[in-house]
């Protein structure tokens, strides 16, 4: 074993320091004197001192390394050439052991990167044939292009991984007739083309359709109970608005994978709004056991802190999410909402701007940026913001929901509201927002029969917190105190921290009761100093969270 085969065996070992110091020495004296050590030998030092370096974090000098060990590489084949008649099979053995040149290029590629050099990053993955590119190298480059969206340049490179491809909006027919020939090839590999045509739907916003094909890849034997499709198929459902089975699936991934972390923060979130905030706290504190280094577990906890009304934790954990994964949607979405409720609406406008951008096709991060436009009176960008909306992913029952919550803004367009919502419900009679939406209009106009009406044929199918209580709203105005005092209560069952429901129930137990009212009146001045304490306690817990937000630098 010779000098250069030590060196190897410490960078196997992960001993990078002592590499580093013992290939730069040996670098220095093969410089001195290029005899000491052969070009594939010299070739190998490069290598091995770049990898150190890499692994110090120090990226440019490593790129620069790495370079001068492909010029190196360059030597090395014009010798090999002249040395092949003569050295027969132990040259071919040497050329073998030999650190990969293309894994070479991966590192370079990956240091560009990590420095945002991304052309540079391209230009050195453009310059690997595809017949020698390695799956790795593969999605390396569609991470890589998907960054600079060079749909032009990956249309010829079928070797790259075809989520790469969909996401750059290359059409599903095209993706799959790339991958055809693989198909065909592999045994039991038919439903590949289905899930390529199901992330088609994916990226261009058809949730629908990617629900159902979904399914059906779902259903095969093959596939069934696979946690990454569950979990793909839980997040298409959020992001049509279906919460009962996006819950659903997300429940069943985790039933499968107890230590599954991916896509459980929109679960935690799905669930703090719905209003089960113990199981949040429980969800985030097992994924915080899990790994606290992904930012699901902090995104969750904030979530379980804004829907507690504590939106200054909320705001410094969703810091923190976005300190350990700055492309996390959710904890974007989770910061810029707490941002909106401390009245910091210019900051929140920020935050789903990012969202918007690595999510195009999540309609929840449009929906943050229009409530802040309609916070600060920006009702004309709020409008703009909508049509586009509306314009670029069709009249589907969000989008007309998105654009008819602008128009309710201004007494103007209150009719156009109407016919939207109506359109909305003739899609999807059971779009929980749609229902609310226009059972705010109709409480505008004093229809009450009419909202009623709508509530309980929403109802019929679902059981929901918010219209439990509109029930229970329009119930009152009618005088049915009654069964407005039983749908108050199923409110409060689904969400006991529903502070409307309370407020109405209280209300009516008042104009029932006036004797009773003077003590309870007592009472809930009682209630509120207690309230107002708690409020204390929350101010001087702002005040030690903006501390630590400020100590992350998020401010």
């Amino acid at each position: 074993m010779n000098v250069i085969d030590h060196v190897r065996d410490m960078s196997a070992a992960g001993l990078h320091s002592n590499v580093r110091i013992m290939s730069s020495l040996l670098l220095t004296m093969s410089n001195n004197n290029p005899e000491l050590f052969s070009p594939a030998q010299k070739y190998q030092l490069l290598v091995y001192h770049a990898d150190a370096i890499f692994h110090d974090k120090e990226y440019r000098n490593a790129a620069c390394k790495y370079s001068m060990a492909l010029q190196q590489k360059k030597v090395l084949s014009k010798t090999s050439k002249v040395r092949t008649s003569t050295g027969g099979a132990a040259s071919n053995l040497q050329a073998q052991s030999l650190p990969s040149e293309i894994e070479v290029k991966y590192k370079i590629a990956e240091c560009y990167t990590i420095l945002k050099l991304d052309k540079d990053a391209i230009a050195v993955l453009d310059g690997i044939p595809s017949r020698q590119r390695t799956p790795k190298v593969g999605c390396y480059s569609y991470r890589t292009f998907k960054l600079l969206k060079s749909v032009c340049s990956l249309k010829n490179k079928s070797s790259l991984f075809p989520l790469g491809l969909l996401s750059l909006s290359v059409k599903g027919a095209e993706v799959a007739s790339m991958t055809m020939d693989v198909i065909q090839s592999i045994p039991n590999l038919d439903w590949l083309s289905v899930w390529i045509k199901a992330y088609a739907f994916i990226h261009a916003g058809d949730n629908q359709r990617a629900i159902n094909t979904i399914c059906s890849l779902e259903k095969k034997s093959l596939l069934r109970d696979n946690v990454d499709l569950l979990v793909s198929l839980a997040d298409v459902y959020f992001r049509a608005g279906d919460t009962k089975n996006a819950i659903l699936k997300f429940e069943q991934a985790q039933m499968l994978d107890p230590y599954l972390i991916k896509g459980m923060d929109v679960y935690g979130y799905l669930m703090a709004r719905e209003g089960h905030l113990e199981d949040v706290e429980v969800l985030g504190g097992r994924l915080f056991n899990i790994s606290d280094q992904h930012a699901e577990p902090w995104v969750i906890s904030g979530c379980h802190s804004f829907y507690s009304k504590r939106y200054s934790r909320a705001l410094y954990l969703g810091a923190k999410a976005i300190q350990l994964n700055s492309n996390s949607v959710q904890a974007l979405l989770l910061k810029g909402a707490a941002l909106r409720n401390m009245g910091r609406v210019q900051e929140a406008i920020i935050h789903f701007r990012e969202a918007m951008r690595l999510a195009p096709c999540r309609l929840d991060c449009y929906e943050g940026l229009i409530d802040c436009y309609l916070a600060s009176n920006g009702i004309r960008e709020a409008m703009g913001m909508a049509n586009n909306i509306y314009k670029t992913l069709g009249a589907n029952a969000q989008t007309l929901t998105i654009l008819a919550t602008v128009c309710l803004e201004d007494p103007v367009t209150q009719e156009k509201a109407k016919t939207l919502l109506d359109k909305a419900l003739a899609q999807r009679p059971d779009y929980t927002k749609a229902v609310v939406k226009k059972a705010e209009l109709l409480s505008r106009e004093q229809k009450y029969e009419e909202g009623i009406a709508l509530l309980r044929n929403a109802l019929a199918n679902q059981s929901d917190c918010v219209l439990h209580r509109m029930l229970g709203d329009f119930l009152v105005a009618i005088n049915d105190y009654q069964e407005a005092m039983d749908q108050y209560s199923i409110a409060l069952s689904l969400d006991p921290n529903d502070q409307k429901s309370l407020e109405g129930m209280q209300k009516m137990e008042k104009e029932e009761s006036p004797t009773d009212a003077t003590v309870e009146l007592d009472g809930d001045d009682m209630e509120g100093s207690g309230e107002d304490g708690d409020l204390e306690g929350s101010d001087s817990e702002a005040a030690q969270w903006a501390d630590q937000e400020q100590w992350f630098g998020m401010q």
